[in-house]
């Protein structure tokens, strides 16, 4: 009798130790900073190192893009998290109305290439994002994960850039330029002076309206979220999984919302492909709200006129940007059209888009130089 208490009394205490210390090794939850700017990543809790992983914490979910924006080849993975009870509000054509409190997250990280060094594979598809409880950090090199926050004054965005050892991120407002030697399945290497944007720079973007000149999300809309996307629980449509986490509220049904292509498949059709290349790749700026308007040149999903989206129209200002072609789309001749003359330039004087690449996107340019080709007609 004695000895069944004693084996009693020993399996509670043995219970208690070991609640005790799942309880210690537990995430801790989600930060939030109304105002201020954390030094290190870790501070928020939105991602983790443990285990030789890149972990998410509670709560944070991760997402993916139909077509995403071109940055030097780099991976992405995407997060977003919002505040216990709150919700983004559905919109169709614009970024959700989204809460304050709410916190997206971009981390941008490389295959490793077998080189060792600062080689890495230049791969132009994203893969698997998320798998098996996060990245593997053997298998990867993190370059730097941006936040982009809804704060009381609005969005906020912060740039963190990982140390060679892969274990903190620390804040780097005024941005960072890292060499890489990206190379490419056959072996050939490219240099890439891969830029961290410093915080005015992220305005470049971001800030898609010149009137109000605030920052606002651009991955964020039905037509780049309406998609599958692996969870570790399975297959699932973007918009669905964010209405059901409690994300989203008064999203339609999937097939009712907008969709944009993916880039990469034939199936969709050219025409498709290309617009939505150049709606992510561009749209936020060369749109009627844009920094990019008084170009004359609209590539955002909505614009329909065929001028407006380049067909021999004349550029605004002449010069070396021009590459002293006539035309910013010459139907059936892209050797002729500006468009795809700055796309297939690295100089920083002429490229475009003129932030968040140093290389040129090779497939990209195949795309939208097959797109231009394809078109009819004749230019006065």
């Amino acid at each position: 009798m004695r000895k069944t208490m004693m084996r009693s009394v020993v399996a509670v205490l043995l219970s208690m130790l070991l609640a005790g210390c799942a309880r210690e090794s537990a995430p801790a939850p989600v930060h939030f900073f109304a105002d201020g700017q954390p030094p290190t990543l870790a501070e928020w809790n939105l991602l983790r190192v443990a285990d030789g992983r890149l972990k998410l914490n509670a709560g944070v979910v991760p997402y993916d893009l139909n077509t995403p924006l071109f940055s030097d080849y780099a991976h992405k993975l995407r997060t977003v998290w919002m505040p216990k009870g709150q919700a983004a509000q559905y919109r169709a054509d614009e970024a959700f109305d989204f809460p304050v409190g709410t916190i997206f997250s971009k981390t941008f990280y490389y295959p490793r290439s077998q080189a060792g060094g600062d080689a890495v594979l230049r791969s132009a598809d994203d893969g698997p994002e998320l798998r098996g409880g996060g990245l593997e950090l053997a298998k990867v090199r993190l370059v730097e994960t941006r936040l982009l926050l809804r704060r009381q004054q609005g969005w906020v965005a912060l740039p963190y850039v990982w140390n060679a050892e892969q274990t903190e991120a620390r804040l780097m407002r005024s941005g960072a330029l890292i060499s890489l030697s990206l190379v490419a399945a056959d072996g050939q290497r490219e240099a890439a002076e891969y830029q961290v944007p410093d915080q005015n720079q992220c305005a470049g973007c971001h800030g898609v309206d010149m009137k109000s000149k605030a920052l606002q999300p651009i991955g964020p809309k039905a037509r780049h979220l309406n998609r599958d996307f692996a969870y570790d629980d399975g297959l699932s449509n973007q918009i669905a999984r964010w209405t059901r986490a409690g994300y989203l509220h008064g999203a339609p049904a999937a097939a009712a919302a907008p969709r944009d292509a993916n880039w990469r498949d034939t199936k969709a059709g050219l025409d498709a492909r290309a617009r939505a290349y150049l709606d992510i790749n561009c749209g936020h700026c060369h749109s009627p709200k844009g920094p990019g308007n008084t170009s004359g040149l609209w590539l955002d999903a909505a614009t329909q006129e065929p001028m407006r989206l380049g067909r021999c129209k004349l550029p605004i200002a002449a010069g070396k940007g021009t590459g002293d072609f006539r035309h910013d789309i010459v139907p059936g001749k892209p050797d002729q059209s500006i468009l795809l003359y700055r796309m297939r330039s690295d100089d920083p004087s002429v490229m475009m888009p003129e932030l968040g690449r140093s290389v040129v996107h090779t497939e990209g340019v195949r795309l939208i130089r097959d797109w231009i080709a394809a078109q009819q007609g004749q230019c006065g």
